[in-house]
């Protein structure tokens, strides 16, 4: 495997910049997930480093190698699509195997049975192999479009939103599958993703970005405890961080214009008196919507609470975040 450079890269399609002077490294071995919003610039740096599009500035290292000018297959990465991208017409063995077929890999035949074999047990297919693709549920044909660039052994695996169009429950177990075959391979993957609950449950690093630019590059507990802005705080954190007025509690430090409370964050039976509007048993917790001064709060209580909808409820800031006007953090 090897890591990846990226150092001073932009990427524009006429007028509009995609991706805005982005540096970073990704180390060898590392997981690391990319986080943003449709129009981010997310999919554009995958791109970039696949070799599908090419930047208008800054150059981009694989293994210590510039691939500038190099075609996909010369850089030697693996992409896999938010789409299956499969052959219909074949079996999964045949999916599988097709890869290795390249006249660039030229690949023995044994060798193909071989890397297939292994790769259908990775991810628990071995039994479909002789299958249609066609004949395979949503989330088999993803295992087998995973498989796809596993069997290829490459420099970098690179991941576009992968388990998007999955139902929860199959996101949830491809989460941990791919987490599992990750560090089993000890790949270096790049992935693509708006969900919050996948950078923080897969990532070694995430990458967030913002209209192009990469605003944080850290572990997930790093940007989640320690964001470097307002925007970069709302990208983690379920239920989302709580956003108010920075004097609606005292001890705002100057120039604060606004407080984040993530809802963890928040004391219970002091401070100001609030309103319980809606309370929310989910099992291993309970979320509180409370009303203070006209502000709604999402704040966690105990799974047993005997709090109800106009209950009061005296609430402090803990471990608060101030950020100023433009949404820097202070």
């Amino acid at each position: 495997m090897a890591e990846i450079l990226l150092d001073g890269v932009s990427k524009s399609f006429g007028r509009d910049v995609a991706v805005e002077n982005v540096s970073m490294e990704v180390p060898d071995g590392a997981f690391v997930v990319l986080l943003g919003p449709t129009g981010a610039g997310k999919t554009t740096t995958l791109r970039l480093i696949s070799g599908l599009e090419e930047p208008v500035a800054g150059d981009i290292r694989i293994a210590g190698r510039s691939v500038a000018g190099l075609t996909p297959a010369q850089r030697d990465v693996a992409m896999v699509f938010q789409q299956y991208s499969l052959y219909p017409h074949m079996t999964v063995r045949e999916n599988l195997a097709f890869p290795l077929k390249s006249p660039i890999l030229k690949t023995p035949a044994d060798q193909i049975a071989k890397r297939v074999a292994e790769v259908a047990d990775i991810l628990q297919i071995s039994h479909k192999l002789d299958n249609k693709a066609t004949a395979l549920s949503g989330g088999e044909m993803q295992r087998v479009s995973i498989g796809r660039a596993l069997v290829r052994r490459p420099n970098v695996y690179l991941m576009d939103e992968p388990l998007s169009s999955l139902d929860a429950k199959l996101r949830a177990d491809l989460r941990v599958e791919l987490k599992r075959i990750q560090s089993d391979l000890g790949a270096t993957l790049l992935y693509v993703t708006h969900d919050q609950i996948e950078a923080m449950t897969m990532a070694t690093h995430v990458g967030v970005l913002d209209h192009g630019r990469l605003v944080q590059f850290g572990s997930p507990r790093e940007i989640y405890e320690n964001p470097v802005s307002l925007y970069v705080a709302g990208r983690l954190g379920l239920p989302r961080i709580n956003t108010l007025p920075a004097d609606l509690f005292p001890g705002a430090p100057s120039g604060a214009k606004t407080i984040g409370l993530r809802p963890e964050h928040i004391a219970e039976g002091e401070g100001k008196t609030s309103k319980v509007v809606r309370v929310e048993h989910l099992g291993d917790q309970t979320r509180l919507h409370l009303d203070l001064d006209g502000h709604v709060i999402i704040t966690l209580a105990d799974p047993h609470t005997s709090l109800k909808p106009g209950d009061a409820l005296a609430i402090a800031p803990r471990q608060p975040l101030y950020f100023d006007a433009s949404g820097a953090r202070i």
